[in-house]
């Protein structure tokens, strides 16, 4: 049995380690070719990718299955990008994220559930009840670093996965919350898979908005300066524990929107969806994609949204398929796969991909 494991393992490190050679090839030619577009052919790139995600739910309503996996992916899209304000814009390790979410869902849970209130508004106190946590978890531990910072928010996700589970009446313990009603606006009810696409990835528009935003602007400068040297910002007159709590509160808030999106798509809470587990997989989904990069972290995020559908049939190998994706990255690509270089276009692919090469060639005059 040990060695079929292990036989099994070697197996799947050599087919991770082909395709995430493969991968890194295709995104840095696309990515370089992008970079090379003028801006006006950019506009029309994005408008026409911007159709294609208005079509998408109606090419896929004839497969039911399909379509909620692109809308799990959505949801973990805004995860990602909430947890990459955190560690990729201001360097700050948190592996307690999963936290945030709980905090986002359960609210939501608890306000409709128990106190009858409308959706929206739970949806707003979500935002506002998970953001406040963040402040108040992230001004005593964010003079913390590195490994130290990291166990500071394990325990902080520790410590609201085990209030849920022991919270009595109000959480309901292990088996948690059920009955969470869906949205309804105007009279009309999010009560199939296409109504919920459009607003799921209306948010995912909104989260990727304030992400840019953030990230080009004066904060988004001062945050990158802390997170290159904390000390050289200081001397520059960037005030890091300002930005880290404002960046972390923020983080925090958009986890919790995100928890409250998925609590009332599935109706039901619990807190086995929210375990430390959780907070690595969101964690991977920054590395893969490329720390600091908004389109590698949607990229990173969608991968390992979809990776535990294929992996249905190898339950066991998951989390060790997990595992060794992220060594594999560490090794073969520690820059992510559309990394921030590539971006700025500081990085040229040394390869071209079959005749894919040619083709996103960009032209020389």
């Amino acid at each position: 049995m040990f060695f079929k494991v292990l036989l099994n393992l070697t197996i799947a490190a050599l087919v991770l380690y082909i395709v995430v050679k493969f991968l890194s090839m295709l995104f840095d030619q696309v990515t370089f070719w992008v970079t090379s577009l003028e801006e006006k052919k950019r506009r029309y790139l994005l408008g026409g990718f911007g159709i294609f995600l208005i079509a998408l739910p109606w090419l896929t309503a004839g497969n039911p299955y399909l379509l909620r996996t692109i809308l799990i992916v959505g949801i973990y899209i805004i995860l990602a990008l909430s947890l990459n304000l955190i560690i990729g814009f201001a360097g700050q390790l948190s592996i307690g994220h999963a936290a945030f979410y709980a905090i986002g869902a359960y609210t939501t849970a608890l306000l409709t559930v128990s106190l009858g209130l409308n959706f929206w508004l739970a949806f707003i106190l979500s935002f506002v009840v998970a953001g406040l946590f963040g402040f108040l978890l992230g001004v005593p531990i964010l003079r913390l670093k590195g490994d130290y910072l990291a166990i500071a928010t394990i325990g902080f996700g520790e410590i609201v996965r085990l209030a849920l589970i022991n919270g009595g009446d109000i959480t309901r313990g292990p088996a948690g919350i059920p009955g969470i009603p869906s949205p309804s606006i105007f009279g009309f009810v999010f009560n199939d898979n296409i109504s919920w696409y459009y607003f799921i990835y209306l948010m995912v528009v909104i989260t990727v908005i304030i992400s840019y935003n953030l990230l080009n602007s004066r904060l988004g400068r001062g945050l990158i300066a802390i997170r290159d040297d904390e000390i050289a910002a200081e001397a520059m007159g960037v005030k890091p524990s300002y930005l880290k709590i404002l960046v972390f509160t923020l983080g925090a808030a958009l986890a919790g929107i995100a928890g409250s999106i998925f609590a009332s798509y599935i109706h039901y809470v619990n807190p086995d969806s929210y375990t430390y587990l959780e907070s690595v997989t969101m964690l991977m989904m920054v590395v893969l994609g490329g720390i600091g990069s908004i389109p590698g972290v949607i990229v990173g995020a969608a991968i390992l949204a979809i990776l535990p559908e294929m992996l249905r049939t190898v339950e066991l190998y998951r989390f060790a398929i997990y595992g060794l994706l992220l060594i594999i990255m560490m090794i073969a690509r520690p820059e992510g796969m559309i990394s921030m270089t590539s971006l700025r276009g500081g990085k040229k692919p040394s390869w071209q991909f079959l005749k894919l090469g040619k083709l996103l060639k960009p032209s020389e005059d």
